[in-house]
């Protein structure tokens, strides 16, 4: 795609949804943390259905600390890799009550020294608790930059410089969003439903059904 493309790309996609965000539940910075580290390798769906009863009881990094390690697998038990994923989010809040006063930190390089936050739930964060113009690539942006030829590449972060150099304003701090949900919704891994697709006449994808299947 060209500028004029990318363009016209994500301000069709902002016009359909002019305030996109996460379809993780969370009530606080700190509650967005913990759903962003439950999520990987899991739904967005069978986290917040982990974490509904979690964040009626736990608001701050203290309360999971004082909930503990086993109490905290009762409740995300459903998720996978949730043995790995309690201690995790255990010592991360150990950290933050430690050496940051309860308090996330709004620094992705600082994030991502936490316990089982990479750079991919640091960017989340970042965009969703402090605004930044960052782009979290999960499998549906991977799968959209590389389909669509809006940011081509072989790696994670080949994609994220690519939508990083290319994305224009005023998407920047939506583009994420929106991307995510075109890739679970319209433009999926196995069937893109091209034929309800806002942006098809600008994507790269050459196998298009343009036709409703019955």
């Amino acid at each position: 795609m060209n500028r004029e493309q990318i363009f016209e790309f994500f301000r069709r996609l902002a016009e359909l949804n002019p305030s996109p965000e996460t379809e993780l539940a969370f009530g606080n910075t700190y509650q967005l943390l913990v759903a962003v580290v439950l999520s990987a390798q899991s739904t967005d769906v069978g986290v917040n259905k982990a974490t509904r009863a979690l964040f009626r009881e736990v608001k701050t990094p203290a309360q999971m600390v004082d909930l503990g390690e086993e109490a905290l697998r009762q409740h995300i038990k459903t998720i996978g890799l949730f043995n790995t994923k309690a201690k995790n989010v255990i010592a991360l809040s150990e950290i933050l009550v430690r050496d940051f006063g309860g308090e996330v930190p709004a620094d992705r390089d600082l994030l991502t020294t936490l316990p089982g936050v990479g750079r991919k739930t640091a960017n989340v964060v970042m965009n969703c608790a402090f605004g930044a113009e960052t782009f979290a690539v999960d499998t549906h942006i991977f799968r959209l930059g590389n389909r669509t030829g809006l940011a081509k590449g072989k790696t994670v972060s080949a994609v994220e410089k690519g939508l990083e150099k290319k994305v224009p304003q005023p998407f920047r701090v939506g583009a994420h969003h929106w991307l995510i949900l075109h890739g679970r919704y319209i433009c999926k891994a196995r069937t893109p439903e091209c034929w309800r697709c806002p942006v098809v006449d600008l994507c790269g994808f050459k196998a298009k059904v343009l036709v409703k299947r019955p």
